[in-house]
Order: structure tokens, then sequence, then C-alpha cells
């Protein structure tokens, strides 16, 4: 059942955002394509979306609906590394307003906010933290600006039914296209593409069985598949979007 307050116009807006998201592919730039409508659906200022690098330690390839192109830089350069809320918002795992985070009689008296949101025009928060098991996919960062109310239950409702359509797209628009595997990884996992068998692969290559299991764990790893099946439809759609 849709949330409260949905009216025509919202109802096609959201229609046309499940289309876009169910369009992702590998490598694609659905966060920036999806940022703008669902700002729009939010009824909201700003719409941006990151994604959280565990080995450097930093939310990058931002892609923003309205935020400025010096507000991005600041964030990037300086105001992350002094962000009170980013960190607690992402544990929620679901959609969460930002005062569940940190009141905003306390957020108010901070740097972050003084400094950089206020500067920015965004005044009351939403976001969604998605992932593909532990890993980072993407976030939403939704605001609203001066003199807007806060969200509630419509937005939350929102958010929480596009939440699987999002993860999947993000997910997917996350995976390699196969082009960084090592040749040998490769080799093995185009095998497994054409129905081989790992003791098959083995013989094939000449290598061990263990060794064509961790040749396949990496490729998975790398290209984000969860298991061989999405592996092999990865691979094998990848070398038919090469040119001949």
């Amino acid at each position: 059942m849709f949330p409260l307050a949905m009216d025509k116009e919202d109802l096609t807006l959201f229609g046309e955002i499940v289309s876009m998201l169910a369009t992702a592919a590998p490598k694609s730039n659905i966060r920036e394509r999806v940022v703008g409508s669902l700002a729009r659906l939010m009824h909201a200022d700003f719409c941006t979306s990151y994604v959280w690098n565990p080995a450097t330690g930093r939310s990058e390839q931002p892609y923003s609906s309205s935020m400025t192109a010096d507000g991005l830089e600041d964030y990037d350069r300086r105001f992350q590394f002094h962000d009170p809320i980013t960190a607690r918002l992402r544990a929620f795992r679901r959609p969460v307003l930002v005062e569940e985070a940190m009141p905003y009689s306390d957020l108010e008296r901070t740097e972050f906010y003084n400094e950089f949101l206020k500067r920015e025009g965004m005044y009351r928060g939403m976001n969604l933290f998605l992932f593909d098991g532990g890993r980072d996919v993407g976030d939403l960062r939704i605001w609203r600006g001066r003199g807007g109310t806060a969200f509630g239950e419509r937005e939350i409702g929102l958010l929480s039914i596009l939440q699987p359509f999002l993860k999947q797209a993000f997910t997917i628009a996350a995976r390699d296209t196969g082009l960084n595997l090592s040749t040998r990884e490769r080799e093995v996992a185009m095998l497994v593409a054409k129905g081989c068998r790992d003791r098959d692969i083995a013989r094939i290559l000449d290598i061990g069985f263990g060794t064509v299991r961790t040749h396949i764990n990496n490729a998975m790893t790398k290209c984000g598949c969860a298991n061989r099946a999405e592996l092999a439809a990865l691979l094998m759609a990848t070398d038919m979007e090469r040119p001949s």
C-alpha cells in the first residue's frame, strides 16, 4: 500500500523512478540520474548521493540535484571530516530522519551546521544508506531549505518502499564490468559462464582445483557478484556489449 499524500503527479513520478532504477547496468550513472527525481518526489530542495570508501575513509563520487560546486568541494576537502551525523545515520540502514541520529538542538551548535549546512541552506534532513551485504553501494542525503517543514511519515514511507529498488540498482551500478580481472581470473570466469564445472576448468587450464576456486572467488569479489550465476550473467553480458 502506498503512503498517504500521494497525488497523481507523485504516483507518476514514483513509477518513473522505479522504471529508471530497473535500467541500471554495471558502471552506469544511475545515482546521478535519480537524485533529481527523488528530490521532486520527496518535495525536497536538495538530494545528494555519495559512496563511502572504507579504504580511504571518505565519502566519494558525489552527485547532487542542487548543491553548489563549492559546497561539494568544501565537503570533500574539509567538512566530511567534521561531520557529526553521517556515521550515526549509516548505522541505521533504513530511511532515517537526521534528528533520530542527533537532536537539532545539538546539531545547531556544531561547526558542521553553522559553517556548512546553514551556509548551503540545508535545514531539515533525512538519509538512506544502502548496502550490498557489508559493502556500501551508495547513499541518499535529502534536505529541505529554510522554512521547509520536517520530513515525516510520507517521505519515510516512500523511501522505505523504494529502498529495495534503490539497493538493487546501486548494487548493479557499483559492479565492475570484469575488465579489471586478471587474465587468469577472466579465463576461469568465462569458463564458468560457459557452464564448466570447477574440475573441468582445472583440467582445461592445467591448474589446481583449489586455484580455480580462488580465481572464482576473486572474480566474484571484484565484480560485486554474490554467486557464480551472477558472475556468469555479468561476464556474458559484458562480452555481448563489446564491439566485435
